[in-house]
């Protein structure tokens, strides 16, 4: 299983922060350069307890598709998405915000694991890893940007 997990400041509300995070339209703008777009579930707005979602992004050349439920929640300090079905094993994003000396820390705690044996854990270690470190960096960086102007 390999695990990421982020720590971001963000000089704003934490109620501002924790809905930014789990709002599909921001997600959407967030991921623009990998073309990612809702196509079944909730496709905008703020998700919520126990709905899902699906998305198609171009990864790596392909497009994929990648479903995730909302399987935990306790506003405005934490909420998990996993995966329902997608191309990971297993997938589990823990999103927690904590109020620390007048900002909010967002904490991403994501764990995964890939398929396909030996291949994909060298895929994972070539590529993947980053690929996914990256893509939440990118994607917290306008988080923070949108809820510092707010």
């Amino acid at each position: 299983m390999t695990t990421i997990r982020l720590i971001t400041k963000i000089n704003a509300p934490i109620q501002t922060v924790f809905d930014l995070a789990r709002n599909i339209d921001v997600h959407q703008q967030s991921t623009a350069l990998s073309d990612e777009k809702t196509i079944a579930g909730k496709t905008s707005g703020l998700i919520e307890l126990g709905e899902t979602v699906t998305f198609q992004g171009k990864h790596f050349g392909f497009y994929l598709q990648h479903q995730s439920q909302i399987t935990e929640m306790e506003m405005p300090n934490y909420f998990v998405d996993e995966m329902r079905k997608g191309h990971f094993k297993y997938f589990r994003h823990e999103h927690t915000f904590v109020t620390q000396n007048g900002h909010t820390a967002m904490i991403d705690f994501l764990q995964y694991k890939v398929p396909f044996g030996v291949l994909g854990k060298l895929f994972n270690k070539l590529f993947l890893r980053k690929h996914l470190e990256d893509f939440l960096l990118k994607r917290n960086q306008m988080l923070k940007d949108l809820a510092e102007k707010k």
